[in-house]
């Protein structure tokens, strides 16, 4: 019995999180660059002499999927994807870096790259200003390129290359805000192997089939789970009533 009951409750718990974990995923179905993420279920015994017969259910992993999406071309000067295995790193405020495969990128008053949300785009040499009155265009390696639209026209300078990298994937953790960062907190070394298409985009590798699928899976995980805790009060209920009759 307490087995049972152990298994049903934490079951029914951690399949909420499995379910929350996919509706997440098909939210962003649609989000550039975005990285689904799996759960994966087992249950474990308590290491208990008094409690020898009571097992927890628990995530045995909660692993990113690092499958590449699609890229697809946007004709847009400042949009990037990371082709294959890689990483756009940012500058954040508290001076570290996180990184992303949203390569949908713009520039603030000042002309700084950045991401939409705000964030610099981290580069050799700090951060990356575009000055006005330019045509951007962007290297396979990440190098930013200007090409005056008044003044000299026909020269084109380098102002800088975007920092990409590519940390082996059990070092890098996803936070809270979506990005990911080094599990140590340092800052990744700059990949020369990574290429990115400019003008391109990548998308989401969530399997929205395959997500909806798990939906219903955890549901009717959960109202089995949930059933079994009923049946568990009745025995108990029916156990109670023939001690009682005794």
């Amino acid at each position: 019995m307490d087995r049972l009951i152990y298994l049903a409750m934490t079951g029914a718990s951690h399949t909420m999180n499995r379910q929350a974990a996919a509706a997440q995923n098909l939210a962003n179905a649609d989000s550039t660059g975005y990285r689904a993420q799996d759960h994966r279920l087992r249950a474990v015994p308590i290491l208990s002499t008094a409690l020898p017969s009571r097992a927890f259910v628990v995530d045995a992993s909660i692993k990113d999927v690092f499958t590449p999406g699609v890229i697809t071309q946007t004709g847009r000067p400042l949009d990037l994807a990371v082709q294959n295995q890689g990483w756009i790193a940012l500058a954040m405020p508290d001076g570290s870096e996180a990184y992303t495969r949203n390569g949908s990128l713009t520039t603030d008053a000042n002309g700084l790259l950045q991401t939409r949300s705000g964030i610099p785009v981290a580069s050799d040499g700090g951060t990356i200003t575009i000055p006005p009155d330019s045509n951007v265009s962007i290297g396979r390696d990440g190098t930013i390129s200007v090409l005056p639209t008044t003044g000299g026209r026909n020269v084109v300078n380098a102002i800088g290359r975007v920092k990409l990298v590519n940390p082996p994937e059990e070092q890098l953790v996803r936070g809270g805000d979506g990005l990911f960062r080094m599990q140590d907190g340092s800052a990744a070394p700059t990949d020369e192997a990574v290429r990115v298409a400019g003008g391109h985009l990548e998308s989401s590798n969530v399997n929205v089939v395959e997500e909806m699928v798990n939906m219903i899976s955890s549901a009717r995980q959960f109202e089995m789970q949930m059933k079994l805790l009923t049946d568990a009060e009745q025995n108990d209920h029916a156990a109670d009533q023939m001690l009682s009759a005794t």
